[in-house]
């Protein structure tokens, strides 16, 4: 389907556009995807398995070997035609593919020292809640289930890149001083944490989290609240998510994970 290959919207000279990925071995859903992101002024390109995929990440300068063998495997997906060989910015990954399923592919990317806080949402079938879980306990930074629809995919999309600092409506990157609670250290400027002084990789989602509950430490914070404002629009009904980025963030933080404490039926906080 050769037709989507053209911009609805071009971009303005110098404009910094988000490339966005997907891989979903469903022509028909592709192709949609790709050209509603087309639409709204992203780069799109679309893969139908893990293998063309990792092919496509180790062939730039960046990739290195992403967790794939395949680096010289052919990519034969017409929806590439209009790449320009730069890295994703996010990426949606179909859970149910040929070859190597959505699940193994985001671990795999988790894994990666390059990739390990890109962007992540993944595409759930309707009413499977253990993907959803797992998906999210791998680090998975969002999820929608389909079928879904062009805007409520394209609303996501724009929420997530905004929380990784990303441009999308001529965001400027976020200039903070750094923020601490006892042993725990961000420097929001370039997004690193440190507990003791010790590195700490975070997803995007989980370091939205524990910004959010840095500046407000010793405030409760209620359910409600931490979703609309980490994950940016209403995630009503989705409170799971929530609770698999705390214990997430929980376990990175190692001996400062103790600080965020849960409190009954209202939400958490970051205290003694």
């Amino acid at each position: 389907m050769h037709s989507h290959q053209d911009h609805t919207n071009k971009p303005k000279a110098g404009e910094i556009v988000p490339h966005i990925w997907i891989v979903e071995d469903d022509e028909d859903i592709r192709e949609i995807a790709i050209y509603a992101l087309r639409t709204a002024n992203f780069e799109a390109i679309g893969f139908e398995s893990g293998d063309n995929f990792f092919a496509k990440l180790a062939s730039l300068k960046i990739g290195g070997e992403a967790g794939s063998k395949t680096g010289t495997k052919a990519i034969k997906d017409a929806s590439n035609e209009t790449d320009s060989n730069s890295p994703p910015d996010l990426v949606i990954l179909d859970i149910m593919l040929p070859g190597e399923n959505g699940l193994t592919i985001l671990k795999k990317l988790r894994q990666h020292p390059q990739y390990n806080t890109l962007p992540i949402m993944m595409l759930t079938a309707k009413g499977s809640e253990h993907d959803k879980v797992k998906g999210l306990d791998l680090g998975a930074d969002d999820y929608i289930t389909k079928p879904f629809g062009v805007m409520e995919l394209i609303s996501r999309i724009k929420a997530l890149l905004r929380r990784s600092n990303l441009p999308t409506e001529g965001s400027q990157p976020n200039q903070a001083p750094p923020l601490s609670f006892q042993s725990i250290q961000m420097n929001h400027t370039s997004r690193t944490v440190t507990v003791a002084g010790e590195a700490v990789n975070l997803t995007f989602k989980e370091y939205e989290l524990l910004h959010y509950l840095l500046i407000n430490a010793e405030i409760v914070l209620g359910r409600d609240k931490i979703l609309e404002t980490v994950w940016g629009y209403d995630y009503e009904g989705e409170s799971r998510t929530l609770d698999m980025h705390v214990k997430s963030l929980r376990q990175k933080l190692r001996q400062a994970g103790e600080l965020i404490k849960t409190v009954r039926n209202v939400g958490y906080k970051l205290g003694v």
